[in-house]
Order: C-alpha cells, then structure tokens, then sequence
C-alpha cells in the first residue's frame, strides 16, 4: 500500500508536468494541471502527516515529529489504563462472562472436538505441551516436592478418629464379616502349615516321663485337633462366642480410636514411624516414578488414551456437562466467580504487566509493530489526500475560471 499511494503520487507529479508542458495546447491542460497539482500538495501533506506518527519526516528533527517512539511511554500507561477502566472492571467481567456458557463448551469439545480438525490439532499440542513440561522438570527436585507434599498432608492428618469411623461404618453396615471370614482362614492355614513348631514346642516342655512314654505327641495331636476343630467352627458359625467376642473388640477398637487419647497417640507414632522410614520413602519414589511414566505415555500417544477407559470417562463426562443444567450452572457459576477474582486481584498487575511490556520497548519495534497493525489505513489516507486534494484543486480552478 505504500508502494501505490507513492506511485499514484509520483503519477500525479507526472501528469502535472505533462499538462504544464501543454498548457498552450487546449483549455482543458489547464484543468489537468489544476488537479495533478492539488494532488501532489494533498499527498505530499498526507505522506508528511503519516510519516510524522512513526518517524522525522526525510531524517530532519522537526517539531512534533515522530510522535509514537517520543510517547512511547505515554502510549504504554494510557493502553494500561483503557484496558483497566473499560476492560477490567469485575463488573464488566461478570457480565461478559454470563454470557459464555464454559461448560457447554467444555463438554461439546469432549464429546465431539477430538473428531474435528481443530480438536484434533487442539488434543495434539495439549500433550504434546504436557509431555514437553514433564521432561524438561527436574526429576530429583519435582520427585521430592511429590514426596514432601505427600508427607507433610499425612503427617498433619488425623489418621486415628478417621480409621475409627471407617471401621465404626463398616461394623454397622455389616462389612466386616468378609474381613473376620478371610482372618479366620487364614489362622487355618498358618495353623496347618505350622504343625511342626507346636509338635515340637510341646515335646520340648513336656517332661522325660511324657517323652519317655510317647503322651507328649499325643498331647501335641490333641492341641493341634481342638485348634482346628475351634478355627473351623469359628469358620461355620456366624454366631460364635469368639466371634462375638472379636465383633465386641473390634466395636471396642473403633470407639478408643476416635474418643481414647492414649489410642491415638499410638496411632500417630506409628504413622510417624512409618513416614520416617527410609523404605517409605523409596516407595513414594517408584510410585511417583510410575505416575510419570504412565503421564508421558498418555501424552506422548492421546489417540490411545482417548480410547480406553480414561477417554471413555472423559466422554461422559461431556455428555453429562451437556445434559444436567444444574451441574452445568454450577461449573458457569464457579468459572464466572473465577475470572472476576482473577480481574479484581490481579488487574493491576495485568495494567502494570502491559505498561512495563510498551515501556520496555525500543522505539523502533514500537513503530513497527503499530505501523504494521494501522500502516495500511494509513496509506488510504496518503492516496484519498491525493484524490480529494486534486478535486479541490480541479474546482478551485473550474470556479476561478467562471468567475
């Protein structure tokens, strides 16, 4: 564009020669030359208008030139200030925002946008973004803030009232049946597995008489028969007295848990004891270590994640954002409230984030980049200067020569 506004003015710089050197020639050179000279002078002061926003006119330090790199800083604060007063207000935010529907959006794109070309693209670079992040974190460091955040939330956590109510809920709703049927079988098998130890702790503290006579492995079969005969009614009956008598433990258990001091204070020194223990922490290690292998496997591949079980879930959950009206205004709700906080907390940042970003320009990137945004209207102006003033000059001339 400023190749052809200067071309139409060099063109008008030609006409004008052309009609003066024919002046003689016919009435109507003189209306040419009328009208190439006005749009010379109405160019040339639009080509010095235009050039003065950005730059001193032909390098010469004239007043009230090179406007935009002089105010700069200027531009910057008053662009800071338009964007707070207008753009920035919670009150304008809100009502922008009640017109986005964010869940809606949200749930289309996990139902339909991974079919479509941008959702596709959008998917891709998501993870391709999230694979990026991963690799370039400090493994060490990262492992150990994972480590350290898992530790100090346990560790400020109230492990014992919490185990006591679960296993409070579980007695009454009658969960802990399957738990007593597993221990009691498992006492059978270690029973039946460890014959030998109670064979031969019995010989050792029977006397040389039972030894002598043989009673000792007797009173051995015996001992081993009413333990089994004992794990197996256990096993039969539901309603045993040692059942009930486990049943009253546990129930006792529960309550200490949650009301007994002492309890809770065992509790907390073998949480403590656990969390200090140098294999713990090892085993934060490997798990943190899976998790981030399985997230870059995840991000490194998106097709086969959305689809399995997590796209499937993904999937519903978009089809749940698009029909429940309640969730979806919830989501709205939060997200509104989200971004007018984030305006009202952070807009001054944000205003002084732009300020210090124009400030912190050179002079010659400013001009380039707001020339590049308005240059080409800019040189609209340069070729209409040059046409509107080459009409003015025609009529001046048309009624200079009436009159």
């Amino acid at each position: 564009m400023r190749r052809v506004a200067t071309g139409l003015l060099v063109a008008m710089a030609g006409l004008f020669l052309v009609a003066r050197f024919n002046a003689g020639g016919h009435p109507a050179w003189g209306y040419v030359q009328a009208f190439a000279e006005a749009a010379m002078v109405g160019g040339l002061a639009d080509w010095f208008a235009v050039t003065a926003l950005f730059r001193h006119p032909l390098g010469l330090p004239i007043p009230h030139t090179a406007i935009v790199p002089r105010n700069k800083d200027r531009i910057g604060d008053t662009l800071a200030v338009f964007l707070k007063d207008n753009f920035l207000i919670p009150r304008v935010v809100a009502q922008r925002m009640r017109g986005i529907d964010i869940a809606g959006a949200a749930g289309r794109w996990l139902t339909e946008g991974n079919a479509t070309a941008a959702g596709g693209r959008m998917r891709y670079g998501a993870a391709r973004l999230a694979a990026n992040i991963l690799e370039s974190l400090d493994q060490e460091r990262l492992g150990g803030m994972v480590r350290g955040a898992l530790s100090g939330q346990l560790r400020r956590l109230d492990v014992a009232p919490l185990l006591g109510q679960a296993l409070e809920a579980a007695i009454a709703d009658g969960r802990h049946g399957p738990l007593m049927d597993g221990t009691i079988r498992r006492a059978a098998r270690i029973l039946e597995s460890n014959q030998h130890l109670i064979r031969a702790m019995v010989h050792e503290r029977a006397g040389a008489v039972l030894r002598w006579t043989g009673l000792d492995e007797t009173l051995a079969n015996k001992i081993i028969d009413g333990l089994e005969k004992l794990v197996h009614a256990m096993a039969d009956d539901p309603d045993h007295p040692l059942r009930a008598k486990a049943e009253e433990g546990l129930a006792q258990l529960a309550h200490d848990l949650q009301h007994d001091p002492a309890t809770q204070a065992k509790v907390a020194r073998f949480k403590d004891e656990m969390l200090d223990n140098p294999a713990l922490g090892n085993w934060w290690q490997g798990v943190w270590e899976t998790m981030r292998a399985g997230l870059l496997r995840m991000a490194r591949d998106p097709d086969a994640m959305m689809a399995g079980r997590l796209g499937e879930a993904l999937r519903q959950l978009g089809t749940t954002l698009q029909s429940d009206p309640v969730l979806a205004a919830t989501i709205n709700r939060f997200a509104r409230r989200a971004v007018v906080g984030a305006a009202s907390d952070y807009g001054d940042a944000i205003v002084r984030l732009v300020s210090d970003t124009v400030r912190g320009w050179d002079a010659a990137t400013i001009t380039g980049r707001l020339e590049n945004a308005v240059g080409r209207d800019l040189q609209y102006i340069r070729i209409n200067g040059t046409l509107v003033g080459g009409i003015v000059g025609l009529a001046i001339h048309a009624i200079d020569g009436w009159l």
